[in-house]
């Protein structure tokens, strides 16, 4: 009791009502992150959500539990294992109420979720600090109100939980989170001294059911039964590891801890370490093929040779991992591909940040086993196992991930930072006696991370503004250079996207994709010899990337070097079987060299692969009417505006064969409609025209070739064509007039 109330005393905050501290926690976590409600979808987004066919219904629901977080089938070579089906559902259900791909709805859910988990750390802090209401050896532990209340504002408003606040995928870590808090605060209701009116079973069977849960949501949700099993041993059973070692070296076989309920302790730990073990069997089983295929931009570290600098590197990255809940102020939204260049020697002066790392943790863990103050071993045991353990998934200790580092992944270990940083404030405040410098520093602080968590909320509103601010702090980054390049495109600044996939490809000399988009804008500036040089470098790095042979058979082909497009066209088939642009591309190929059989068939297998492509079927109508074949082109039309009725390009073409077959009413209805949904378009009316002239509508055909002269003044054939039905409306008037 004195001990809890120690802590109590040494911080100079003021006390609330668990309601008000509640509110005030939940207030400031909105206000971190509300700017972001009318973010769009922006870096994974896409993937995720916008691209992912399991969102928009396009899938049956049992089918989520079948395909992983990006709608890849798990048994599929290319997918990434992350099985997530519970949050893709809660995506779904956000697509379902919205009536579409409408990103306030997903940012209002995940800035909810944020307060929930916020609030729900004050009742977790109270117990990880001491505020558990139970009895135990006659003692009832007492909570700490104040020291809850200070870690629960540092979690609510820490800056490193934009990405998962900000970013909607981010919604995996804190439904996870959500998962996790409470399948904790149902542990303890298991444990001694809580009389809930269940069996301690049954709370332990809740709590590994919220894991399980957990686990759906993210991969990390199963760290909480570690949590559950260090807060049972160490705070309950009061494990104390160095009295335990001074035991077994004096041979004592006595044990403080008679009278307490080793049975049910170890009834406990049994059925959490059962649960873990049928959770992690289920979840490789449900894998298929094995661990995810990651590349070495993700993870440089995973792919060194020598052992020695793995272990250097992974390090290091634990102490990146440290230094953004210290000090989150150079946050980026992707770590990968340069941004942090490899340790290869311990002369690098970096070598410095992870013996600092592991400086700070083995004092703390000597502190946490040594120290004669139970609240001290029972805090600090407590920060470091919400630190540790929930990053253990992220670490490569146990399996290869792919990250450098990920700031989403440190939502939970924040919960352990945020423990630990408490702790150190109140000893702070032990040896300083101006009590208003420290309160004024930790207001500080505060204030701080919430205009940081603003900040960087509006960055995560566009990747514009997201991908711009990684520039200076991953500089080396050629993904960052490789995404501002890309949005610029997207936005039609061609020339400056130019300069930033020069800049990606420079950083790192086989990024295929930075070719690959390089070397399209290239091809359409007509700068054909460098664009063909640069596509079959990427080829030549990756042989299956079929983007790349495709687009290098495109360039091949404005260069007439047909041969060398067909086997690219072919070769891009090859590594991807369904592929209807390809076959789109390969079909024009064929039309040019006049092999018509080939480039029909082509083309139908684009359509056969997307029904929906426009292009495919509109140059299977042109060329069978080109050829002469009216009765084949006619019936490929009317098969095409079946599928697709309101493509004015297909309409268009389809009343040019009818208006040669001599149905000239049914081609007019078609002009009309073309027309009607492109109106500016000089031959639409130039070939209405041209009907109207055959038909014997001179009036309509002069009406109609005016309007396409004015909307194209230099098309040649209008002029032609208007000046044979001026002379032929002259010649009616003399007749008229004779």
């Amino acid at each position: 009791m004195a001990q809890a109330d120690s802590l109590e005393l040494e911080l100079p905050l003021f006390s609330l009502s668990p309601f008000f501290a509640k509110c005030l926690v939940g207030i400031l976590a909105f206000v971190c992150f509300a700017n972001s409600y009318n973010g769009r979808f922006v870096f994974d987004d896409s993937e995720a959500i916008i691209n992912n066919k399991d969102i928009r219904g396009e899938t049956p629901v049992a089918d989520l539990w079948l395909h992983d977080f990006w709608g890849t089938k798990l048994n599929s070579n290319t997918s990434h294992k992350s099985y997530r089906p519970l949050t893709v559902f809660t995506f779904r259900i956000n697509y379902n109420i919205a009536g579409g791909l409408h990103p306030v709805g997903f940012h209002v859910v995940n800035i909810v979720l944020h307060c929930l988990v916020s609030v729900l750390m004050l009742d977790v802090f109270s117990l990880l600090f001491g505020g558990m209401s139970c009895n135990h050896k006659g003692k009832k532990i007492t909570c700490t109100p104040k020291a809850s209340l200070l870690a629960a504002l540092l979690f609510a408003v820490h800056p490193v939980h934009t990405e998962c606040v900000a970013g909607i995928v981010g919604r995996a870590d804190l439904l996870c989170a959500l998962c996790v808090v409470l399948s904790f605060l149902g542990y303890c209701r298991a444990l001694p001294g809580n009389n809930t009116g269940h069996s301690s079973v049954f709370w332990v069977l809740f709590s590994i059911l919220l894991a399980a849960v957990g686990m759906l949501c993210k991969e990390q949700g199963i760290t909480v039964l570690g949590l559950n099993a260090v807060f049972d041993v160490f705070v309950i059973y009061k494990l104390n590891i160095l009295e335990c070692v001074q035991k077994v070296l004096r041979r004592d076989k006595t044990s403080e801890n008679n009278t307490f309920d080793k049975k049910g302790l170890f009834t406990r730990i049994s059925l959490l370490a059962s649960g873990g073990i049928c959770m992690l069997y289920i979840r490789w089983h449900i894998m298929g093929t094995g661990p995810p295929a990651f590349t070495e931009v993700d993870n440089p570290a995973s792919f060194a040779d020598s052992l020695l600098v793995r272990v250097i590197n992974y390090n290091y990255y634990y102490s990146l991992n440290g230094w953004l809940l210290l000090c989150p102020w150079w946050l980026c939204f992707d770590w990968s591909m340069g941004c942090i260049p490899l340790i290869n020697s311990l002369s690098d002066w970096r070598v410095i940040a992870l013996v600092a790392l592991w400086f700070c943790l083995l004092g703390l863990m000597y502190q946490a086993v040594c120290s004669n103050n139970a609240q001290k071993r029972r805090i600090l045991t407590l920060g470091l196992g919400f630190l540790i353990i929930p990053f253990l998934p992220a670490s490569n200790l146990f399996f290869r991930v792919g990250f450098a580092v990920a700031e989403r992944v440190l939502y939970l270990p924040s919960v352990g930072y945020c423990m630990l940083f408490t702790y150190g404030y109140s000893k702070i405040c032990r040896l300083v006696k101006n009590k208003k410098l420290v309160s004024a520093a930790i207001l500080g602080i505060l204030v701080i991370n919430v205009v940081r968590c603003i900040c960087r909320s509006s960055q995560w509103k566009s990747e514009e503004l997201l991908f711009r601010s990684a520039i200076s702090v991953c500089p080396l980054n050629a993904k960052v250079h490789y995404n501002v390049g890309k949005n610029l495109a997207d936005r039609g600044y061609q020339t400056a996207a130019i300069e930033f996939y020069r800049e990606s490809v420079r950083l790192n000399p086989k990024y295929v994709h930075a070719m690959n988009n390089l070397g399209n804008i290239l091809k359409e500036k007509d700068q054909l010899e460098e664009a063909q040089q640069l596509l079959s470098r990427a080829v030549a790095i990756q042989p299956d990337f079929a983007a790349a042979w495709m687009n290098l058979g495109i360039v091949q082909n404005s260069l007439k070097h047909f041969e060398e497009a067909e086997k690219s066209y072919l070769t891009a088939i090859k590594y991807r079987k369904k592929y209807p642009d390809c076959y789109y591309n390969l079909g024009r190929l064929y039309a040019d060299l006049n092999r018509h059989v080939d480039a029909l068939n082509a083309w139908k297998n684009a359509t056969f692969l997307k029904p929906e492509h426009s292009l495919a079927w509109n140059n299977m109508i042109i060329l069978m009417d080109n050829t002469g074949n009216l009765a084949k082109a006619e019936a490929i039309g009317r098969e095409a505006l079946k599928l697709l009725p309101n493509d004015h390009s297909i309409t268009f073409s389809l009343a040019n064969v009818l208006g040669k077959a001599q149905k000239y009413k049914e081609s007019e209805v078609l002009f009309l409609k073309a027309i009607e949904a492109n109106p500016s378009s000089a031959s639409y009316h130039n070939n209405l025209a041209v009907l109207y002239h055959r038909w014997g509508n001179l009036d309509l055909a002069k009406k109609h070739y005016e309007i396409s002269m004015k909307l194209d003044p230099s098309a040649p054939g209008t002029k032609e064509n208007y000046s044979l039905l001026k002379r032929k409306l002259e010649q009616l008037q003399k007749k008229g007039r004779g």
